[in-house]
């Protein structure tokens, strides 16, 4: 999903009646915290402005008719609604399982559903390590709870749907994401910590602005490294005897029997264990306004994602480099899973966009990918 289509048909030309509920949610930007989620530690995302929007109507009987404009300009406009029953989803149909996914664990719970027709259009791209999945599925849980009175908060809507991701679509991710589209602000991080969910909104600072620029490389969290992150995540602390990698401190001890593990162990659980402490810096540092500090910090996570946990690739590092160069930039860094995505570049108010640019325009010089600003979103 890279852009709403304005063209696209709408609810009514689809199926022929106006749509009784609708809703939407933000991508989201994850400012440090990388590869933590999932080892019950500490996170700092944003939302972005991009957004997916979801249009629901009952219908008779339990078949769930669905279409997203987005799949539809894939396939030159023409593609018609997708079809499952209630009770029968089945995975292995691409973007459709994020929808079965999120109706199966809603009768899991124990929520009442009945069959219902749905058009998702979205700004927020794929692959770009903004969380279009959790996009997608928070958007959908939010219609689906206005349309079937549904008691959901929130926080129910992003274990919900992280629920969905593991068990039916069968990516490993932290519940980060779906709480992030939940609860997140664009200026205004969600300082979350995953293991108990408690959380508080930290404002940017007043001079700062964010940048986020796609090297133009997509990554999907259902692939293979991703998994053998998590595995080794998984393994280490088993090692260690924790519960998880959030259980180590920095201190010299601990981290004296982070060194002793078997590589590549060793590194992963580092990066881990020093990224929950850049979280805990980075809020303090926004706290006091300290941009110089929190682009230090920002800068420390990407080369732990470089060095340590090795979810950097090469071309990531350049626009990471050219994003550094500029003017008025105090630190970037990686955001998101890896193997791709975008990047994620801290500036002075007013300078974010002409860096992220000019960032973006070396890195297609030097690569020929289709780097961009995602974030802020041009004008006109």
């Amino acid at each position: 999903m890279s852009s709403p289509t304005a063209l696209a048909p709408t609810f009514a030309d689809l199926f022929g009646r106006a749509p009784e509920a609708a809703a939407d949610a933000p991508g989201r930007v994850n400012l440090i915290g990388e590869h933590t989620d999932y080892n019950e530690g500490f996170v700092l995302p944003l939302a972005i402005p991009q957004r997916t929007r979801a249009e629901l109507a009952r219908r008779e009987g339990n078949e769930v008719r669905a279409w997203s404009a987005q799949m539809a300009e894939s396939h030159g406009g023409t593609a018609s609604p997708e079809f499952y029953r209630l009770g029968e989803e089945a995975p292995g149909r691409g973007w459709l399982d994020y929808v079965q996914g999120i109706t199966r664990v809603l009768a899991q719970a124990g929520h009442r559903l009945a069959g219902f027709d749905l058009r998702l259009d979205s700004a927020v791209p794929v692959g770009g390590g903004l969380s279009s999945s959790a996009a997608l599925e928070i958007a959908l849980l939010r219609a689906l709870s206005a349309l079937f009175a549904l008691p959901l908060d929130e926080v129910e809507m992003a274990r919900l749907g992280q629920r969905a991701e593991n068990d039916f679509v069968g990516a490993p991710v932290g519940i980060m994401d779906q709480m992030a589209v939940s609860l997140a602000g664009v200026t205004t991080a969600l300082f979350l910590d995953t293991r108990s969910l408690r959380y508080e909104r930290v404002p940017l600072p007043e001079g700062a602005e964010l940048a986020v620029v796609d090297s133009g490389l997509s990554h999907d969290h259902a692939q293979g490294e991703y998994r053998t992150r998590r595995r080794e995540c998984e393994e280490a602390a088993r090692l260690l005897g924790v519960r998880a990698l959030r259980d180590i401190g920095v201190g010299a001890r601990d981290l004296e029997r982070v060194a002793a593990l078997p590589p590549p162990l060793d590194r992963r659980a580092r990066h881990v264990v020093t990224e929950d402490e850049r979280v805990l810096a980075a809020v303090a540092a926004m706290r006091q306004g300290d941009l110089a500090r929190l682009g230090e910090l920002l800068d420390a996570s990407h080369r732990s994602l470089r060095d340590d946990f090795e979810v950097s690739l090469p071309e990531i590092d350049l626009l990471v480099a050219l994003a550094r160069a500029e003017p008025g930039v105090h630190g970037a860094r990686l955001t998101g899973g890896g193997f791709g995505g975008a990047i994620v570049l801290l500036a002075d108010r007013g300078q974010a966009g002409r860096a992220g640019e000019r960032a973006a325009a070396a890195y297609r010089q030097r690569t020929g990918n289709a780097g961009r600003v995602l974030v802020p979103a041009r004008e006109g």
